[in-house]
This record gives structure tokens, C-alpha cells and sequence, in this order.
């Protein structure tokens, strides 16, 4: 089941009627137990009033005129006659005798049976032949009260009453399927709302969910009528609680989608811009190189293809790595490192760079002081290379660069020295933007921007000032910090 409104439906139906089942089943037969009370308590009103309307002193002829009248009463004519009367098809019917202490019948109803009580043993059966024959002498041993008897294989609910000043006894009797009918009828009546109201509730339940679910259809709507570069918020206005946290949450990855879009076409124009000029060298001097008639010509036209091809590759290099370092893009495992000996390793690999250049580079740091602090060793590897190299790039040759580690109990700072030109302190800011480029070095200006960037990622701070060997320095202060962090 696809549909949440269908399954809501049927979920709310099932629980609905289970519990109007059993509600049901409770009411018809609380319901069908008060009805049969209330017919009992009918006989036992009946009985009563019989017993007042009849005495031991009453003539033949007054008793046979009560006769008619009861008769009438109950809606009793002769046997091949129909009951015309008006009345109330809950009417029960009634049977009655009134009987003397000897059993002989004073009244009696032309329903009464005459058959003999199925089941009843022989011992309990009384001689009182005036009864109505012979076959009803054993309702003269009934003792008072409510009794259910078998009459003939019919059953019956009578009720059995004791008048003392007269002597007389009265029993009353509805046959039991009669009775029974009418309280199955009565009983059912009280069934009939809920048969009714559950379709009802159903188409209730249904228009109801639909109103519900109805802000999860707006915004399906809104999302089926977006252009499929449009990435900005969906604004739905008030929502409910239920679905706040699905709009955010789609809010939240749209504006991931669109940031890394946007970051995808930044890497784009950034690539386009930085290649453009280092392709068309490339492509002059390749064509140099394959048109030069002296070979000393073609050996320096292949000279400054090699050199251009280099610079193309540093560029493409660190156009990759600022890819990679986009806010959302990677995550950075740090783990506390001492930095000395990656300091020391990065040295290694840069030396030769500064030895081609006839430049000094020089690490200072006391080995006795302790420089750990949490961070990941691939990211501050870049971070070394691209510090030391934009430092050996714009030193002249000579010169000389130093690298310091300082500690204390917060901190561990990283300083990058030269002695080049320097920079103008009103620069300095604008040095960690991508592409600029300031002096004679032939950068991407790529470098102080992917320093800044693992410098954000590892929380440290980063900055640019005045070096004590005459030129500019690059410091990276970072916080002390134990075990492993994950930076997004």
C-alpha cells in the first residue's frame, strides 16, 4: 500500500470497527438483558393486576364477563379471526390462569397451553384435573416467581404469584420465541446507528486525511513546478510539526546542491582563467620548438616547454587541491601530531627547490619544548608546501627562508620567514585571496588561499607580517588540543 492516505484509511477503519464491534457486541447485550427485564417485570405487573381484578366471591357471571374483557384486552377473538386492533408491534403476548388453592381454574386466556411441561418428573405433578385438563396440573407445584418451562416442545417465561387474601394463584406466560424476537428486534434497533455510521465515519476519515495531508501535496506541487536550476528554500508558510522537519531537511539539501554547484562552477572559471594563458604559451612554444631551423633555438624553445608545462602542472595542481578544500566538500581526520618531525619531513622534500635557487632554508625549533597539537598530517603537508614554496618563490635568489616552531602551554605557532621584498601591510589581508598576486613571482596565487583554508578547517589562525630577516612572514597558530576531532 503505495499511499499514505490509503493506509491511514484503512489503519483508522480497522481500529474503528474493532472498536464498534466490540461496543457492539457490549451494547446488544446489555441492551437484549434490559429488554428481558423489562418483560419480566411486565408478567410480574400483569400477574398483579389480575390478582386485583379477580376475588374468591365473584359470580360466574361477572368472572365470564371478566373473561370477555381480558380476552379482548390481550387481543385474543375466536380462532379463525385476525387481531384488527391497533396497538404497538413491541406489544408482548401474553397467556394468564388464575387458579384456586384446589387447582380449579377461575380465568384463563384462550393462549394459555394445555400440554403437559416436557421434562418435568412424575412426582411433581399434582391432581388438579380442573386446570385446564390434566396436562397443566403441574404448574400447580411451581413455586412463586419466574420460570422457564417447555410447554408441548414450545418455550415459555411465566411468572407464578401468590394472592393470600383470596387463595388464589396467578400464572402469567409469554412464549419464549415471541419474547425472544422482540428482544432480538429491540436489541438490534441499538445496532443499527453504528452499521450506519461506520461508512459514514470511513467517508469522514477520508475527506479528513486529505484535508490533513493536504500541505504535503502543496508542496509537491510547488516541487514539480520548479525550474531544475532553481535550488532556493521552499517557502510553504506555517507547516505542521509533522512536516517542519521534512522542509527543512529538503531546504537544507537544496542549499548543499546549490553550494556545490556554485562551487563546481567557481572551479570552472578558476581553471578557465588560470589555463588559458599557461595553454597558450604552451602552444607558441610548441610551435616554436617544431618550426626552430637551429637546433640551439629548438633547445631553448623545448626549454621553455618544459618550464611552461611545470607551471601549468603547479597550477592544476593547486587548483585541485583548493577544489578539494570548498567548504562541504572533504572532511579532515585530526589526531594529535607533533609537528617537528612533519616539519622536518616537508623540509627534506623542499630543499632541493631552494638549493636550485641558491637560497638557505633553515628550521629553528627546540626540540625540548613539546609541539603537539591535533591535526591532520595530510592537510598541514599542503599547508608546509604551499608556506614554504610561496616563501623560496619570491625570495631572490640568495636569500634566505626560515622555518620556526614556537610553543607554549595554549598554543603552537608555525612561522614561515624570507627575505624577500616583502609585502605592504595594507596587502597583507588581500594575500589570502585566491589569485592575487603581488612581486615577481610567477604563482597562481593559489597558495596563501589553500593555507587559509586548511588553517580555517584545523580552527587555527593564520596571518602575515613583518620577518626579522627583512621580508614577510606567514604564521599559522594553533590551539592545543587533545585526541581526534572530525572538522566538516
Amino acid at each position: 500500500m503505495r499511499s499514505i492516505r490509503a493506509r491511514l484509511l484503512a489503519l483508522l477503519v480497522a481500529l474503528l470497527g474493532s472498536s464498534l464491534a466490540l461496543i457492539s457486541v457490549k451494547s446488544y447485550r446489555d441492551a437484549h438483558r434490559e429488554v428481558e427485564e423489562v418483560f419480566d417485570a411486565e408478567l410480574a405487573q400483569t400477574a398483579r393486576l389480575l390478582a386485583g381484578m379477580i376475588d374468591r366471591d365473584m359470580l360466574a357471571q361477572s368472572r365470564a364477563a371478566l373473561q370477555a374483557a381480558l380476552d379482548e384486552a390481550v387481543g385474543q377473538h375466536a380462532a379463525d379471526a385476525r387481531p384488527q386492533r391497533t396497538g404497538h408491534p413491541y406489544e408482548s403476548k401474553l397467556a394468564f390462569v388464575v387458579f384456586d388453592a384446589e387447582g380449579r381454574t377461575l380465568l384463563r386466556s384462550a393462549s394459555a397451553p394445555e400440554a403437559g411441561v416436557d421434562g418435568l418428573p412424575a412426582d411433581e405433578l399434582a391432581p388438579g384435573a380442573g386446570l385446564a385438563g390434566e396436562g397443566m396440573a403441574a404448574l400447580v407445584r411451581l413455586e412463586p416467581g419466574f420460570h422457564d418451562l417447555v410447554l408441548k416442545g414450545v418455550g415459555w417465561r411465566v411468572f407464578k404469584l401468590h394472592d393470600p387474601p383470596d387463595d388464589q394463584w396467578v400464572l402469567v406466560g409469554e412464549r419464549a420465541d415471541v419474547r425472544g424476537e422482540l428482544a432480538e428486534d429491540i436489541a438490534l434497533q441499538t445496532l443499527l446507528p453504528d452499521l450506519v455510521g461506520l461508512p459514514l465515519m470511513a467517508l469522514l476519515i477520508w475527506i479528513a486525511v486529505g484535508w490533513g495531508l493536504r500541505p504535503l501535496r502543496r508542496m509537491e506541487e510547488m516541487l514539480k513546478a520548479r525550474d531544475p536550476d532553481r535550488l532556493s528554500p521552499l517557502l510553504l508558510g506555517p507547516v505542521p510539526a509533522e512536516l517542519a522537519p521534512v522542509v527543512a531537511a529538503l531546504n537544507r539539501l537544496l542549499a548543499q546542491v546549490d553550494e556545490l554547484l556554485a562551487r563546481e562552477k567557481r572551479f570552472l572559471a578558476y581553471a578557465a582563467h588560470e589555463l588559458r594563458t599557461p595553454l597558450a604559451v604552451l602552444r607558441i612554444q610548441a610551435h616554436n620548438a617544431a618550426n626552430a631551423p637551429d637546433p640551439a633555438d629548438r633547445a631553448q624553445a623545448l626549454h621553455h616547454l618544459d618550464h611552461s608545462v611545470a607551471r601549468a602542472t603547479r597550477v592544476v595542481e593547486q587548483l585541485l587541491t583548493l577544489a578539494r578544500l570548498e567548504p562541504g566538500s572533504t572532511r579532515i581526520e585530526q589526531q594529535a601530531q607533533d609537528l617537528l618531525p612533519l616539519v622536518r619531513a616537508q623540509l627534506a622534500e623542499l630543499t632541493p627547490l631552494a638549493l636550485g635557487r641558491g637560497q638557505e632554508l633553515m628550521l629553528e625549533a627546540d626540540a625540548s619544548l613539546d609541539f603537539r597539537v591535533a591535526v591532520d598530517p595530510h592537510a598541514i603537508a599542503v599547508l608546509l608546501q604551499n608556506l614554504v614554496g610561496n616563501a623560496i618563490q619570491h625570495t631572490p635568489q640568495g636569500g634566505r627562508v626560515r622555518v620556526r616552531l614556537d610553543a607554549d602551554c595554549a598554543t603552537v605557532e608555525l612561522r614561515v620567514q624570507d627575505s624577500g621584498p616583502g609585502l605592504a601591510p595594507e596587502l597583507r589581508e588581500q594575500a589570502f585571496e585566491r589569485f592575487f598576486r603581488q612581486g615577481p613571482g610567477q604563482g597562481a596565487g593559489l597558495g596563501l588561499a589553500i593555507a587559509a583554508r586548511i588553517a580555517e578547517l584545523h580552527g587555527a589562525r593564520i596571518g602575515l607580517r613583518d620577518s626579522p630577516l627583512g621580508g614577510l612572514e606567514a604564521f599559522v597558530s594553533f590551539a592545543r588540543a587533545a585526541g581526534v576531532r572530525r572538522v566538516p
